[in-house]
């Protein structure tokens, strides 16, 4: 019979698992939808819905699968979604028109709530002052965007676009096998197995949950973004194939999901406010440089007419997005680990609701690149709309944790100031 200590081991370890296939399967768009729009010869805001399509339904049910992770346990909600996803995925393959694309993905989308349903699961498994780095360990599996980039145009090359939804199909067919049989339940972690829906909304009114919604719509929300948009970026404005690109795509995907691990860790030493606050200084001067679009002028000087040309060359793009990726993976959990000091008893809810927030920053922001890019040429716009977010998100924690820590400290020093 396992021992606990064996349980939690399992338990993180067939959720980190099963939770690369769904976020894998979930970015497949990423690397399918440019040979899709090849072959549809879609515009670049329509390739942008496209890719954003499974994200939205991934994030919409992220709230009521957290409640039902409180409510029924996070095994079998997470089981079930798995198998619910495989139909769909499988149909990709005999799709020939835009709206099938659209209605398919929708469905295979639903495999974006996992991250819901596995963050509740696995917290409770462990102890308060363990809990920031389990939830990076399981959050790690944002690295199956990274995945996706590395098999997805491999598996393109080999059988042809068609294939790759029929091997994804499979994949997680015997990834949620493998979960149920690895994974366990434990009844006093349904902490809300009486609470009706209404109480478990209850959360809403909390303004905190919302600014924490605000965090994750550009650390979890951007990452997404980002993960669908940078192949397409690569091939655009460096002239990159199709599998080189997917590859440097990976620079960002990869440490943005592996490195959450990191997060929590730092999370728990050094707490979350601290960490989020750095981490969103680091994004917005990272984004503040990649917003710089490509740039040719001419200057009049003594020796007459002399032409200047500013701009990232794809080697200091690379380093800068893979930077942009570690900032973000550690303020990914550094935001989970907020909810989890704040919100034990639901958790789920509560999760759901910022990963809702977190999954239509997703959603909505590849739209918005795609309507930029044919708006106004300029394909680095995509990085100032992030710059614009990460801003609003930096007055919004200095506003409501920064300042009043600050006039604490100063009340404080005060107070011995007068007493001596």
């Amino acid at each position: 019979m396992a021992t606990e200590k064996s349980k939690q081991l399992l338990v993180l370890t067939s959720s980190t698992i099963a939770f690369t296939v769904c976020f894998m399967i979930w970015m497949m768009f990423a690397v399918l939808g440019i040979p899709i729009q090849k072959a549809l010869d879609l515009s670049e805001t329509q390739f942008g819905l496209l890719a954003a399509t499974p994200v939205l339904t991934g994030s919409l049910v992220r709230l009521p699968l957290g409640m039902m992770t409180d409510k029924y346990g996070g095994r079998i909600v997470f089981f079930a979604l798995m198998i619910a996803c495989v139909v769909p995925i499988f149909l990709m393959s005999y799709a020939n028109a835009y709206w099938q694309f659209l209605v398919l993905g929708l469905f295979a989308g639903l495999a974006g709530g996992s991250f819901s349903v596995g963050i509740a699961y696995v917290a409770k498994w462990f102890e308060a002052e363990r809990q920031g780095f389990a939830m990076g360990v399981f959050g790690a599996g944002n690295a199956g965007s990274a995945l996706t980039k590395m098999i997805g145009p491999a598996i393109i090359v080999y059988g042809g676009w068609q294939f790759l939804p029929k091997v994804y199909a499979g994949i997680m067919l015997i990834a949620a096998i493998g979960f149920w049989f690895m994974s366990f339940d434990k009844k006093e972690h349904r902490s809300a197995s009486n609470a009706s829906f209404a109480s478990q909304l209850a959360v809403l009114k909390d303004p905190n949950v919302w600014r924490y919604s605000q965090y994750y719509s550009i650390v979890f929300g951007g990452y997404v973004a980002l993960a669908l948009w940078m192949t397409k970026y690569y091939v655009n404005e460096y002239g990159f194939s199709l599998q080189t690109a997917a590859f440097l795509a990976a620079c960002f995907s990869l440490p943005g999901g592996v490195l959450r691990a990191l997060g929590g860790w730092l999370s728990d030493k050094y707490s979350a406010h601290t960490v989020t606050w750095w981490v969103l200084w680091a994004s917005f001067l990272f984004l503040f440089i990649l917003s710089y679009p490509q740039t040719s002028f001419v200057v009049q000087t003594v020796d007459g007419e002399r032409a200047f040309h500013i701009g990232l060359n794809s080697t200091i793009f690379t380093i800068l997005i893979f930077l942009l990726g570690i900032a973000f993976a550690i303020g990914k959990a550094s935001v989970f680990k907020y909810l989890s000091d704040e919100y034990k008893d639901n958790m789920g809810a509560v999760s759901g609701v910022v990963g809702l927030a977190g999954g239509l920053g997703g959603f909505i922001l590849p739209i918005m690149f795609g309507a930029a890019v044919d708006i106004t040429g300029v394909r680095s716009s995509a990085f100032m709309i992030m710059f614009g977010v990460v801003w609003v998100s930096l007055v919004w924690i200095y506003i409501c944790e920064v300042k009043p820590k600050m006039e604490e400290g100063h009340q404080a020093m005060l107070k011995i100031k007068n007493k001596s």
